[in-house]
């Protein structure tokens, strides 16, 4: 089933017509629960990777050896979906709650070192031919496939997060490699995706509020505080009331190119550190398609369905519950990519 964007609920380029030189694109994935193939893109799902080509491995030292094991997440995940759609008494029984408990148990890896190299999570991968916005990579690649590490263990804090992501010409894979290593336990079950099939949907998009001209940004300041002073005053047309940040901008959920949202830190320069030319989004992983702030943007398809678990059909979960955006640089896409969590 495709997925269809509402229109938004009003035309903010009627209210601001300086936004239409602003305006840009965006592609929506609206990822869904599925059993995606090698040759789809998908989140979660088997990666068209070569079978003599080595897989991705973190090889940054760190403890590996205790977590929970993937296995275990996902029963424990299939167990809860099941539980709380279940009619007429939703939630776990007395033997599910059980069976949780022990899902939910952490485990040793007893022969694993520090210094052993870890097989990455293979996140997701993206076809240029299905995804409108996604820009070419190098010597004519159509293919990015997206990794990373499942343990909070990098970077100067030593808390940070690692990611590689990686481009290919998707024609030249001929034999596929059908069981890739994984990592027999993960530091945090948000590291790890449910199968999702796509579906992609371009939509308008205009930038974060706090990067618009200041003259431009101070007339939305102030169409949204009259639209507040009148919900507060219980005004009828109070459940009409919307902002910009959350109903005309940035649309939630994984996407593909436009602008990236600085809601949990002040916009940040990203330069790429090579040549440094400002990158450009390239791709957003977010912990959920839509929620009650950002309830504008939820599918038609969706309508009348709750937010959990229904918005968050890949079970991804980004810092506290936030939104991974990564950057690219647009002179030369074998640049290093940069990012900023949100």
């Amino acid at each position: 089933m495709s997925r269809t964007t509402p229109p938004r609920p009003l035309d903010v380029e009627a209210l601001f017509p300086e936004l239409t030189a602003y305006r840009g694109a965006t592609t929506r994935l609206h990822p869904s629960p599925g059993r995606p193939d090698v040759a789809a893109s998908s989140v979660g799902g088997p990666l068209l990777w070569p079978s003599n080509e080595p897989w991705p491995v973190c090889t940054e030292p760190h403890s590996h050896a205790r977590g929970q094991r993937p296995a275990d997440i996902h029963q424990r995940r299939r167990i809860l979906a099941s539980a709380w759609r279940r009619e007429p008494n939703p939630g776990p029984t007395d033997e599910e709650r059980q069976l949780l408990k022990e899902l939910d148990r952490r485990h040793r890896v007893e022969e694993a070192t520090a210094a052993d190299p870890l097989p990455l999570i293979g996140l997701a991968q993206l076809y240029r031919r299905e995804i409108p916005d996604l820009p070419a990579g190098p010597d004519d690649c159509d293919l990015l496939q997206v990794f990373w590490c499942p343990f909070d263990a990098h970077g100067p804090s030593g808390a940070g997060m690692l990611l590689d992501l990686r481009w290919r010409r998707s024609w030249e894979v001929t034999d596929v490699l059908t069981a890739p290593p994984q990592p027999q336990v993960v530091g945090y079950e948000g590291y790890v995706p449910e199968p999702c099939v796509l579906h992609p949907e371009q939509v308008a998009t205009y930038p974060f509020a706090g990067l618009l001209p200041e003259d431009l940004r101070a007339r939305i300041d102030a169409w949204e505080e009259a639209l507040e002073e009148a919900e507060e005053s219980a005004d009828e047309d109070a459940a009409a009331v919307v902002g910009y940040q959350y109903d005309l901008s940035i649309p939630p959920g994984w996407r593909v190119g436009g602008f990236a949202s600085w809601h949990a830190t002040d916009p940040a320069p990203m330069d790429c550190l090579t040549c440094a030319t400002p990158m450009h989004l390239l791709l957003t992983i977010d912990s959920s398609e839509w929620d009650g702030g950002s309830g504008s943007w939820k599918p038609v398809e969706e309508q009348g369905l709750p937010p959990h678990p229904d918005a968050s059909p890949t079970e991804v979960t980004v810092g506290r519950w936030g939104e991974l955006n990564i950057f690219a640089c647009p002179g030369n896409p074998d640049h290093p990519h940069r990012w900023s969590i949100q």
